[in-house]
């Protein structure tokens, strides 16, 4: 039993070191990270009780992930195991003018394989306060899109508020395939974390320029409204990332709800890794609603949750409680803590 619920797909990570490029460097540092499983353990983080829910190999790489995240408090019980292999995906982390490349190698990974009935959902959501996933886990193949499905179906029969965050991967699948599907699936969502270029890319929604770095804060609250006005939304969180170069970044996001906007203080990030920025947001903002802040503090949680995690090398946002809570209340310094 579980406070949150997550469903989702972990990938073995193999990373150059450094900025190293993929062609000079003699080794790949080995971690894990997945949409999904990367909220778990933001959740744990700061004191909630997470289940990961995926389909892995009995093999020894898929078994030390499953070890990792059970050392991080995250609660794997529900993982199923079969089919062949992990899900691997290899890293370049950019710098300055020079954008980071993620290559996947994900093809017949053991959860693109997964069914419905695999997965004794009312024993997963027995006492669960919230269930997510992301667009990433339906995109990996039509099964993985039915039980998607079926988990959200079964969240909704038991009361579980759903978020989904939209995660666009136009290397899974072309823009039609996605807003086919994930329109289908939108009728079980309460809260759609997104950026102007998911909303665009799945639903066609036209946001904002990202590469100008501006904000037009009307731009972004026309595109909340159009999803909630579609899909019946409850809330809409909309991350606004100011890509000045891959090393330096403006960061904040908006939490819009009954015709209402509230927004983050910005962040003037330089960046050690980006990889799994949008879901520490989402992990600190579920955190944030599950324990009743109201929408501006629960932005700031959630701003500063992700911001603190572009600092933390590897997908997980290795951060706690009080680190959060000191930036949100505003203390940027970055002072040795002694």
């Amino acid at each position: 039993m579980a406070d949150l619920v997550t469903f989702g797909e972990i990938m073995m990570r193999l990373a150059t070191p450094g900025f190293q490029r993929y062609a000079q460097t003699p080794y790949l540092e080995l971690t894990y990270g997945g949409g999904e499983a990367n909220v778990a353990v933001s959740a744990v983080n700061y004191g909630l009780t997470a289940d990961f829910v995926t389909r892995l190999p009995k093999n020894d790489m898929a078994q030390r992930a499953i070890n990792e995240l059970r050392g991080l408090g995250v609660g794997v019980s529900r993982i199923v195991r079969g089919g062949e292999r992990i899900g691997i995906y290899f890293l370049e982390s950019g710098a300055s003018q020079r954008a980071s490349k993620v290559t996947y190698d994900r093809a017949h990974s053991a959860i693109s394989e997964i069914k419905p009935g695999e997965v004794d959902w009312d024993a997963a959501f027995s006492g669960a306060r919230w269930f997510h996933w992301t667009g990433i886990t339906p995109a990996l193949s039509a099964t993985a899109a039915a039980t998607t499905e079926e988990a959200c179906k079964a969240a909704r029969k038991r009361g579980v508020p759903v978020s989904v965050d939209l995660n666009y991967r136009k290397k899974l699948w072309s823009k039609e395939a996605a807003g086919k599907v994930m329109g289908g699936l939108m009728q079980y969502v309460d809260v759609c974390i997104a950026n102007e270029e998911d909303a665009e890319s799945v639903f066609g929604i036209k946001g904002a320029e990202v590469t100008s770095g501006k904000i037009d804060h009307s731009q972004y609250e026309s595109v909340a409204g159009q999803l909630i006005s579609r899909f019946g939304f409850k809330k809409v969180a909309i991350t606004l990332r100011e890509s000045i170069s891959a090393s330096r970044n403006g960061w904040s996001a908006m939490l819009y709800e009954n015709g209402k906007a509230a927004y983050s203080r910005r962040y003037d990030m330089t960046i050690v890794d980006r990889v799994g920025g949008g879901d520490s947001f989402g992990g600190g903002l579920i955190y944030a609603l599950l324990r009743g802040d109201e929408p501006q503090k629960a932005i700031e949680f959630a701003v500063a949750a992700s911001c603190l995690k572009h600092s933390i090398p590897g997908d997980y946002n290795r951060v706690t409680l009080e680190e959060v809570e000191t930036l949100a209340k505003g203390d940027a310094s970055g002072r040795v803590q002694r």
